[in-house]
């Protein structure tokens, strides 16, 4: 059923919710928020609320700052209280908005309207795109004065049991809540690191699938702070044992069946889902750094960590970048294993959307699949089997993404330079600054 903002209205006083947040995203992927109390929800339904864009990452300049937020009724969500005192002082809602300028356009540089263009997109070519994410976090103990340490909260491992596995209470904590926010959970379980975990959540069309992923960060870190407890989605906080990452389990339907598959087909793929998955394989070193945006995320990517570090597919191991699970029918789909949580999730979706959907339209024929280990295959067999490395660090990225002019208009001029500017800066400062590997590798030395 559509919601009105009356049937919300009516709703919120039902409810007795005593503040509405206004919830959007910035291009880095940081969710932004402008809370109401109950005396502007009116004006906050109508989407009269105004915000001043320039104290955004990479949304305006000072001189023409003013914004408005136009909220999407179907993501509207009474939050529940995630400690006894919040809940004492009143319940929250929350709306998630598309961004809009004072002339009632959209504005470029949200990155809720890049996903939404590619859904468009998708549907003119007779598709509906969906997703099913798999994000992976670490909880980390906090110090005694409360800063965060990497520390980790147990030294359990994959599939581990309680007292192991001392993550197991606050995971079900973390489900319940997400329970309770409308998630339908498939599973959640202790990941292969210690004080690592994974909380799968059901797939869904793209734009409530980036939708999610914002919702379930908030959960996660929410939750993790009433147990005084650091979780963190950064891809690789500790060296020497497993990243993060957050495979993507991407598949197109047209007219309520799965496109990908044809049970005539070699492994039941048809010609669509090969094409998409050329698409990918083609456009992945550009879209990377778009998935894995971090100077961080590129220590994740090496081998002996299960993450991919070559463009290649498979219908069976996991050392490919992409991964066709086993099962075929409406449930056939790739997962695409090279995204990480740090991610903006409505960027990240519309660049791997993009780069299918040209595989579409171009007849990609992606290279043979790969059923053996590539990690172990030598620089001459990757070669002869046209398996390509991905870019080997963030600045190596940004120029095959600046390169890639299918993902350069799938972002569009404003968010990709302003992307591009704010990433530079950080590799720029991180490549200027002294680490303690070099200290310790050379200091004594030279």
């Amino acid at each position: 059923m559509t919601r009105t903002a009356a049937d919300i209205l009516q709703q919120l006083h039902a409810d007795d919710v005593r503040f509405l947040r206004l919830q959007f995203s910035d291009i880095l992927g940081s969710v932004k928020n402008i809370e109401v109390p109950a005396s502007q929800f009116e004006k906050a339904l109508s989407g009269d609320v105004m915000f001043d864009g320039s104290a955004v990452q990479g949304f305006t300049r000072i001189e023409e700052s003013d914004m408005l937020l136009r909220p999407d009724l179907s993501t509207f969500l009474v939050l529940p209280p995630f400690s006894a005192a919040e809940g004492e002082r009143g319940r929250v809602a929350r709306l998630i908005c598309d961004v809009y300028l004072p002339d009632g356009t959209p504005f470029e540089g949200d990155p809720r309207f890049v996903l939404r263009r590619q859904v468009e997109r998708a549907a003119r070519m007779g598709f509906e795109f969906y997703c099913g994410p798999e994000p992976e976090f670490f909880l980390f103990e906090r110090a005694a004065n409360g800063d965060s340490t990497t520390v980790t909260h147990d030294k359990a491992g994959y599939f581990d049991l309680a007292p192991i596995d001392r993550g197991e209470r606050i995971r079900r904590e973390i489900t319940n809540k997400l329970v309770e926010m409308g998630f339908e959970i498939e599973a959640a379980h202790h990941e292969v690191a210690p004080g690592q975990h994974e909380i799968d959540f059901r797939y869904a069309d793209a734009l409530k699938t980036a939708d999610n992923i914002a919702t379930f960060k908030f959960a996660v870190k929410r939750v993790a702070l009433e147990y005084g407890l650091l979780a963190s989605f950064l891809p690789k906080p500790v060296a020497g044992i497993n990243g993060s990452g957050m495979h993507c389990h991407l598949s197109l339907f047209r007219n309520g069946q799965n496109a990908f598959y044809d049970e005539r087909a070699e492994y039941g793929l048809s010609l669509t889902a090969l094409h998409f998955i050329g698409g990918l394989l083609e456009h992945a070193p550009g879209l990377v750094a778009v998935t894995n945006p971090l100077v961080n995320s590129y220590k994740r990517l090496v081998p002996g960590f299960e993450a991919p570090i070559n463009v290649a597919w498979s219908t069976s191991n996991r050392s490919a970048m992409i991964r066709v699970p086993a099962k075929r029918g409406n449930s056939t789909r790739a997962e695409f294993r090279l995204p990480d949580p740090s991610c903006n999730p409505y960027l990240a979706l519309a660049v791997m959307l993009a780069a299918g959907l040209d595989g579409i339209e171009e007849k990609m024929e992606p290279p043979p699949a790969i059923q053996r280990n590539i990690y172990k295959m030598t620089v001459r067999e990757k070669r002869h089997h046209r398996i390509r490395e991905l870019p080997a660090n963030l600045s190596e990225a940004l120029e095959a993404l600046e390169r890639d002019e299918v993902m350069r208009e799938t972002l569009g001029e404003h968010v990709l330079s302003n992307f591009v500017q704010a990433k530079r800066a950080e590799w720029v400062a991180y490549s200027a600054a002294v680490h303690q590997w070099e200290l310790d590798q050379y200091l004594d030395l030279v």
